[in-house]
């Protein structure tokens, strides 16, 4: 894979079935490297295989797709894009805000049903007579967000800022803007919006109850809500009469569902106490709409919810859930009342989104092969595929599982993506952020680019990752750098046994959390490496918990409560042993670990005559490596096989 191959892949979403089980609906996502933007299209495929996907939206931008029970119409998410000027660069034309759209799922045109100003963030959903949607939107406060059609950002009053939760990386301001549910007539031709919340709160994931009286929804509405991490789950009248908490505290709490019966609300939940909770298994739990506590579904030292591409379905025997489990994500069927898991699809591969009806269940698979397509759970045996939007894609370079031994005894779980040749090799360490996040069984564009371009990487999930039970991620609580540290070059040495791999011509990279620990190994193991690069990292917690939009929890709770421990910790305060070739990249408009983290390390090394660049990227945040411009994602794929072919 070449950097400039990023338009190649198709990257389906989590379908939505008709109530039948028929037929699913999927949007599929690429790049247009011309437009220099994302593009996506809805896609509707015949569940038992009788014919091929066929495209049913042309819209720039489709997603969010929607059926309604009935079967009549599809309800989405389209962001138009304005057409480009003649002889004009094709890149100066921008997307639209994002607005609910409804078509008949036969065939014909597509009508839109809303104009909000900051558009519709969240996936739509049918209420149980094919009527109405429930939504959620952000409202902006008077005076912002283009609300005086004359005055600019920069025009706007000053923030008066009381909380912690203020902002958010990638989207920016929260406060005032905050996300309410509405519900709109999807079959009216002028139906105009109902917000059904209030407040200067923020509302989040609505769904309905089966008989259509009731909504529940996630919303911070208690005295404290911009200072500490609870949710609750809350139901409401669809025109917001009669609204009641069905928890209060304890929890974050995301994805809240009915029981058939419309009795229990199921959601995915992480307990907490208000300020600590990563290194956390999320939960399934259970509570009744009647009212009383909540009830674990599920173990958090063995399983681990993630919701971050699916979500939770209720089926008539239980509630599906997607778990990760050694690079894997699972799955499961979890029973009403909790009890041990039903496994429906696990080995070498992970669920992306999942859909149940009329007895089909509907995934989007990825594995080590593909970037991502549908397949029909198939009850006691392999899923089966219904479709092949990336045929052909390749070549594609295998993942080998490897297993080492930490110094202490403890296992270490990795792969390793070999390049073509006999080799020897120079090799990559590239480690993960989070850090309570996995490297997995799919195909990932760094692995095989770097392959790609003839480097052998070495990739695996240490302690602190996520998959391997509560206890593994938070191991490394308190003494970060030093447990992953043990544990990534333990898996290095095991790579490094083959003969095809060159001890003498390797490097070390990462993101995030993987920035921060390449940084430290740059510091503290040097010796091992002959150039790193640190991109979008924690490099000084003591200024992350201040600047980071997260900071005022996460660093107390990951690196501990001393702020001496803090300084122990932070791979800026052992810059004066870094004498490794160091890249460091980073973004303008990163809140999560803000621009000051790069500068600060990149000025530390230049004053020492270190060999030291920094790359950096404006108007992006610290998805830039994810979600970036095209263009920018290329710019910085270039730049790193350059820092390579320099100093490897």
């Amino acid at each position: 894979m070449r950097p400039s191959d990023l338009s190649l892949p198709r990257v389906p979403g989590t379908p939505t079935l008709s109530s039948d089980g028929a037929s699913a609906v999927v949007s599929v996502r690429r790049i247009d490297l011309d437009a220099d933007d994302y593009t996506s299209q809805l896609w509707l495929v015949p569940t038992d295989g009788s014919g091929p996907a066929r495209q049913v939206t042309h819209g720039w931008r489709d997603s969010g797709p929607a059926i309604s029970p009935d079967g009549r119409w599809l309800a989405f998410i389209r962001a138009v894009r304005e057409e480009p000027a003649r002889d004009a660069d094709p890149r100066t034309a921008k997307a639209g805000k994002p607005q609910l759209w409804v078509m008949p799922l036969a065939g014909g045109e597509a009508r839109r049903l809303t104009d909000h100003p900051l558009g519709v963030d969240r996936a739509p959903g049918w209420s149980p007579d094919s009527t109405r949607l429930v939504y959620t939107a952000r409202v902006p406060a008077d005076g912002r967000y283009g609300t005086v059609p004359s005055r600019g950002a920069e025009q706007e009053p000053p923030r008066r800022i009381t909380g912690f939760w203020y902002r958010l990386d990638g989207v920016g301001f929260t406060f005032d803007r905050r996300r309410h549910v509405f519900v709109v007539d999807a079959l009216a031709e002028a139906a105009k919006p109902a917000q059904v919340t209030e407040g200067d709160f923020d509302h989040g994931e609505p769904a309905w109850s089966p008989d259509g009286e009731l909504l529940t929804f996630t919303a911070a509405r208690h005295d404290s809500h911009d200072d500490d991490l609870f949710t609750d789950l809350w139901v409401s009248r669809p025109d917001g009469s009669g609204l009641r908490g069905l928890t209060a505290g304890g929890f974050g709490v995301s994805q809240p569902r009915f029981s058939p019966d419309g009795a229990t609300v199921f959601f995915v939940g992480v307990e907490t106490d208000g300020r600590h909770a990563v290194c956390r298994n999320d939960m399934l739990w259970s509570v009744p709409v009647a009212g009383c506590a909540p009830k674990a579904l599920t173990d958090p030292s063995r399983h681990g919810l993630t919701a971050v591409e699916g979500e939770i379905a209720v089926v008539p025997d239980g509630v599906l859930v997607l778990n990760e489990n050694r690079g894997s994500v699972e799955l499961l069927r979890i029973g009403y009342a909790g009890g041990e898991p039903e496994v429906l699809v696990g080995g070498e591969r992970q669920v992306l989104g999942v859909a149940s009806a009329g007895g089909t269940t509907v995934v989007t698979l990825a594995d080590p092969t593909t970037w991502g397509e549908l397949a029909v759970v198939v009850p006691g045996g392999e899923p089966r595929r219904i479709t092949d939007w990336n045929a052909g894609y390749g070549p594609i370079f295998a993942q080998e599982e490897i297993n080492a031994t930490a110094p202490d005894g403890y296992p270490v779980h990795g792969w390793v993506v070999r390049p073509e040749g006999d080799g020897p090799h120079p090799a990559l360490l590239m480690i993960h952020g989070g850090p309570f996040t996995q490297y997995g069984w799919r195909l990932f564009d760094e692995a095989q680019v770097y392959a790609g371009a003839g480097y052998a990487v070495v990739m695996g999930n240490p302690r602190g990752s996520s998959g391997y039970g509560e206890a593994h991620g938070r191991a490394v609580i308190g003494d970060v750098g030093e447990v992953s540290a043990r544990d990534l070059l333990a898996l290095l040495d095991t790579a490094l046994k083959a003969p095809d791999l060159d001890a003498s011509r390797v490097g070390v990279l990462g993101g995030s959390h993987g920035g921060f620990m390449a940084t430290w190994m740059a510091a503290h193991h040097g010796d091992r490496f002959s150039a790193a690069i640190s991109e979008r990292a924690v490099n000084a917690i003591d200024s992350f918990a201040g600047s980071s939009d997260i900071g005022w929890f996460f660093g107390e709770d990951l690196y501990g409560p001393d702020p001496a421990e803090w300084d122990r910790q932070s791979p800026l305060s052992h810059a004066d042993r870094i004498d490794l070739p160091m890249l460091i990249i980073h973004s303008e408009h990163d809140w999560r670990c803000p621009v000051e983290q790069a500068q600060r390390l990149y000025v530390a090394l230049k004053l020492r005559g270190v060999p030291v660049e920094l790359l950096l990227f404006p108007g992006e945040g610290h998805e830039l490596s994810r979600s970036g411009l095209p263009s920018h994602r290329v710019a910085r794929f270039a730049a790193i096989l350059e820092w390579w072919r320099r100093w490897l």
